[in-house]
């Protein structure tokens, strides 16, 4: 807590988990049970204990309510400090960015689901806009660095790995475009294993994997741009 003249404050963490399912980039939300706010949709998190660091308390709040811990990736994306935010009072917010893999399938709460974030439902408080920061943060991160690790599966090929980029980007990536850029980053690697092939047949497609899995900035001036085939 903090302390301000009026007394202490709550503060609390929160989680933007994000991860592409059924060729949509999803947010994880639960749905308040009691007011305020019954019935909308909310990010996931909790109170700050007076022991805790902030990364711990939201990896808590995920642990415990929604059984999420696999995160492939966690960084802090930002405090909100509206004093209007909450209408119970006075609540500080920090708002982590979490990432999961598309080969993983955590284990839920009746009352929490994967929302599109282009399609979210009445969501409380500011938690909406919180959603857009992450969301925009992701966005970003996939043109200049090498976060795209956090949502492939362990093994992937580029055709796949395309359709992953499209989704979380929500405009066409080319599988040629994207194989040049990350091999020229040096961010991929093949491996010495090739999918089944196709209906069509034709020549299999390899398998590869990222090279690192933690975050490195790879090309701060680099953007994707919609494909043009």
């Amino acid at each position: 807590m903090g302390q301000t003249d009026g007394g202490y404050y709550r503060h609390e963490a929160l989680a933007v988990v994000l991860q592409v399912r059924d060729a949509k980039l999803r947010v994880l939300l639960w749905q308040r049970g009691r007011p305020p706010q019954a019935g909308h949709w909310s990010l996931p998190g909790g109170a700050l204990l007076p022991e805790e660091r902030l990364g711990t308390s939201v990896a808590r709040h995920l642990a415990d309510k929604v059984d999420v811990r696999s995160l492939t990736h966690l960084e802090q994306l930002e405090t909100r400090s509206d004093p209007q935010r909450d209408t119970r009072g006075r609540v500080l917010a920090t708002a982590y960015l979490g990432l999961v893999a598309t080969d993983t399938e955590p284990r839920l709460p009746e009352d929490t689901a994967w929302h599109p974030v282009a399609a979210l439902p009445a969501t409380a408080f500011d938690h909406g806009s919180i959603i857009d920061s992450g969301v925009s943060r992701l966005r970003a991160k996939l043109s200049y660095t090498n976060i795209g690790f956090a949502l492939a599966p362990a093994r992937f090929t580029i055709p796949e790995l395309s359709r992953i980029y499209s989704a979380a980007l929500d405009q066409p990536v080319s599988v040629t475009n994207l194989q040049r850029v990350l091999t020229r980053r040096h961010l991929v690697e093949p491996l010495d294993q090739t999918a089944a092939p196709g209906m069509r047949g034709g020549r299999p497609a390899t398998f590869y994997r990222y090279r690192q899995h933690t975050l490195q900035v790879t090309d701060p001036a680099a953007v994707f741009r919609p494909s043009k085939d």
